[in-house]
């Protein structure tokens, strides 16, 4: 992410080649803090940059200090895949390695920074008694259990049983029965569904050390004695747990997923960026850290195929945009879609403006790998996993990969968790940060306001990111937020 420039008491440059600076105040003009404004006089039909990249067209004539929105700034006809080159991280990989955290150690060398029992469906069916149980221990803890989650979705029932929908079901699944946050798991079916259920536990692939019980709705006698017989599998579950404890462990065992929802025209300044550079700190240790929202890195992608540690890893990431292209389109829309009306009003523009913003959670590190929605990486470092925009979809993709903690920066609010995996949320504005104080974990508005320098900033992102995986519960976790976001992407026909 380029480093700010230029600074006057309410702009900001961010490239020295930028056409536009952000305004840090409200007032100027009457245009809102985090929008933009030209730096000099714009033709229409001018490429508009910003971070020293385009993000847009120009519609009409800007003068010098005119409001540069949606008015008056749109999406070039054209791609543009300009070449970009990308520095070696600022890290020192001995400081990073000195980092620990403490962790629950799994027999199958696996680290997790929560020990949860889930109650996982086959069945959107069986969905209800799986939330009934989850329920019954949301306030009496068990003993060395962090507590009890329902693993549902809206699927299983008519479907194909071959193809992408199918395997991507199945892949979610079993990644969310393996992952090493969960310390014993109850299966749940209806007993009619295509996602069979016998069939569905005998792949999910559960090392031996995790205790596994299954069991049909039908079978056992309707909805209150499915209730009844999850109570009593948990209860039995939670005593085999609450022998286990945190042992403490370096940063090579931790696996963060890189988030952003709700952002504004401050996300690719502060909180971004300032995830970045602890995301680097962790590669540098050894660690992996997972980036995904393919839609929300369209038109910002060749800053990381330039990254990627060869040609294949490369062609692997701009065949994934090519797709998107292509699936859009056979929708009737295009990846333009993408920024919300929150992201506008916050001051981003175009899919473009914001894909440059979004992928200033990767760091600078290399990118070593791209691997399918929900799949679990082969490698250490820097991840790109492809999934959708949408964040619970998103971020169950990664939980379902093995991501081990969620770092989710936001500009305009957000209310997300992501049981079994502690969700850690950075504001990117202090004022959003002060009026959403209980959801927010830690404040990095003071980038742009506060004289804060981003590695300073990384540091203290880093710092909070390891007090939760440690055991610390995240502003989610205290409101009990993460219960109904786990939503698998659903592709493939629906029968």
């Amino acid at each position: 992410m380029t480093t700010p420039t230029t600074s006057t008491t309410d702009l900001l440059t961010l490239h020295p080649d930028d056409d536009v600076a952000v305004v840090l105040t409200d007032g100027r003009a009457g245009v809102p803090a985090g929008h933009k404004v030209a730096r000099r006089a714009l033709p229409a039909g001018t490429l508009v940059h910003k971070y020293g990249q385009v993000i847009g067209v120009s519609t009409a004539p800007i003068r010098e200090g005119e409001h540069v929105h949606t008015h008056n700034l749109a999406m070039p006809g054209e791609r543009l895949r300009a070449a970009a080159p990308a520095g070696a991280p600022d890290v020192r990989a001995a400081d990073a390695q000195a980092r620990t955290f403490r962790g629950y150690l799994r027999a199958d060398g696996r680290v997790g920074t929560r020990n949860f029992i889930g109650v996982l469906t086959s069945v959107n069916c069986s969905a209800t008694v799986a939330r009934q149980i989850a329920r019954r221990f949301e306030f009496e803890p068990l003993p060395g259990v962090d507590g009890v989650v329902a693993l549902t979705h809206g699927s299983g029932c008519g479907m194909a049983d071959r193809g992408p929908g199918w395997e991507v079901l199945r892949r979610t699944l079993a990644g969310y029965a393996r992952h090493p946050n969960i310390g014993g798991i109850v299966v749940v079916g209806l007993g009619c569904e295509v996602n069979d259920l016998s069939s569905l536990v005998a792949g999910l692939g559960v090392g031996e050390h995790v205790p596994v019980e299954s069991y049909s709705i039908q079978d056992v006698g309707g909805t209150a004695a499915a209730v009844a017989q999850g109570d009593r599998l948990v209860r039995s579950i939670a005593e085999r747990l609450a022998r286990d404890t945190r042992t403490e462990v370096g940063m090579e065992n931790l696996v963060l997923g890189l988030q952003c929802g709700g952002s504004d025209g401050w996300s690719g300044l502060t909180a971004n960026p300032a995830l970045g550079v602890a995301s680097d700190l962790v590669v540098a240790a050894g660690g992996t850290s997972m980036l995904g929202e393919t839609p929300e890195i369209y038109g910002a992608e060749h800053l990381l195929a330039a990254r990627a540690v060869d040609e294949a890893v490369a062609a692997a990431l701009l065949d994934r945009i090519t797709w998107w292209e292509r699936y859009t389109a056979d929708q009737g829309t295009t990846l333009d879609g993408n920024p919300s009306p929150g992201n506008k009003a916050g001051g981003i523009t175009t899919i473009l403006e914001k894909s440059l913003g979004a992928v200033a959670k990767a760091g600078r590190s290399p990118l070593v790998e791209v691997v399918d929605y929900a799949a679990t990486p082969t490698r250490a470092g820097m991840v790109f996993m492809d999934t959708p925009g949408y964040d619970p979809v998103s971020a169950t993709g990664m939980v379902a990969g093995g991501a081990t903690l969620i770092a989710f920066t936001t500009g305009r609010g957000s209310v997300f968790g992501s049981r079994p995996v502690p969700t850690v949320k950075l504001a990117s504005n202090s004022a959003m940060a002060a009026r959403m104080a209980e959801d927010i974990d830690l404040d990095c508005g003071p980038v742009a306001t506060g004289g804060v320098a981003l590695p300073e900033m990384g540091e203290r992102v880093l710092d909070v990111l390891l007090e939760v995986a440690s055991g610390k519960p995240s502003a989610s976790e205290e409101l009990g937020l993460g219960g109904e976001e786990m939503v698998p992407w659903q592709l493939g026909a629906v029968l």
